[in-house]
């Protein structure tokens, strides 16, 4: 295994004198003003007050879209707007995003998901009851691109509250979404921001590692944010393809590994390593079957290769031979089909 080092961004303080909220929803953007309408509507509905919230949208120099003009319309003065000089990339944009918050909490929320009812009272009782949590997520919903709930999030725990060995949870595998979890201000000064060596995913979950191994995390067990599943063709889905998604998963995993057995036993750290390339292997093989039916042979023979890289443990061996068989009976399909 490589040595990877985390080198986060560096987030100054707020400066001396500045006006300091309680709340930063901070919502970058890229191509998807429509899906912003409803995220903005998802949090001006909860919205406690400019004394108490800064909304603003950071965008990434969008090329198919106005998100400007929907901040205008819907925000009406309320919501500010940032629009990069050139386009950063993801990462970048999130960094800045944290660079121009003044609340306390820090809200990420991508610019195509949303909040449900009662997120931010819920999230800042938990951050009232145990002040010396770094960072508090909640349950989530994985919605389709019509916003369609599909499916919810494991329950970590039972009842709300500071998570128990949350450390070794979280580096086992990625376990929450961005929209779901709200951080201290504090906590990304000190640990700093995103590490933008990053290219399709795993700078999150590095990033929750990261904070775990500092501070106690809190906990809501009602799914109070919506998560949008990446559409057919978006870049998530031809990262995946292309392998690129599990080669960033691989690197979150190096990295984390750099540091880990700092804070827990070496075995554990290593127990938690393999565990979390078994399950990117696992997916890796789940979007070859996927696409069986579309006789990718390049595409599924990249998705075996690198669900091999994740993991060669005997489960990722029998499901990739369950995988070949599948491939073996969908041909034998075609040349039948093609005799009739």
């Amino acid at each position: 295994m490589n040595k990877q080092q985390s080198n986060p961004a560096n987030i100054l303080p707020v400066l001396e004198g500045i006006t300091r909220p309680l709340w930063s929803v901070m919502i970058p953007t890229y191509n998807c003003a429509e899906q912003l309408r409803e995220t903005l509507a998802s949090v001006l509905s909860q919205d406690p007050g400019t004394e108490v919230m800064q909304i603003e949208v950071i965008d990434d120099c969008s090329t198919k879209d106005d998100p400007e003009a929907v901040v205008a319309e819907l925000g009406r003065g309320r919501v500010g707007f940032y629009r990069q000089p050139q386009n950063l990339g993801y990462i970048n944009n999130f960094n800045t995003c944290l660079q121009r918050s003044r609340g306390k909490l820090i809200h990420l929320l991508h610019g195509d998901d949303c909040v449900l009812d009662s997120f931010y009272d819920k999230m800042h009782s938990l951050f009232e009851k145990y002040p010396n949590i770094g960072a508090a997520f909640c349950r989530h919903i994985f919605m389709d691109q019509q916003s369609h709930w599909q499916y919810i999030s494991s329950l970590e725990q039972l009842e709300s509250g500071i998570l128990n060995n949350w450390l070794e949870q979280i580096a086992s595998g990625q376990r929450l979404t961005t929209p779901s979890i709200v951080v201290q201000r504090e906590v990304y000064e000190k640990l700093g921001g995103f590490d933008s060596r990053f290219s399709w995913t795993g700078e999150d979950w590095e990033m929750w590692v990261r904070i775990a191994t500092k501070y106690s995390v809190g906990y809501e067990v009602k799914p109070l944010a919506a998560y949008r599943i990446a559409s057919l063709g978006s870049l998530t889905q031809v990262s995946t393809s292309s392998g690129k998604f599990f080669h960033d998963l691989r690197l979150a995993d190096e990295i984390i590994q750099s540091y880990l057995p700092n804070y827990i036993e070496q075995s554990v750290a290593i127990k938690a390593s393999k565990q979390a390339r078994e399950t990117y292997g696992s997916w890796a093989v789940m979007k070859a079957n996927q696409i069986i039916k579309n006789g990718d042979i390049k595409t599924l023979i990249i998705l075996i290769q690198e669900a091999l890289k994740c993991s060669d443990s005997p489960n990722i061996v029998r499901q990739i031979i369950r995988l070949m068989m599948k491939i073996g009976v969908y041909k034998i399909k075609q040349v039948v089909q093609v005799a009739r």
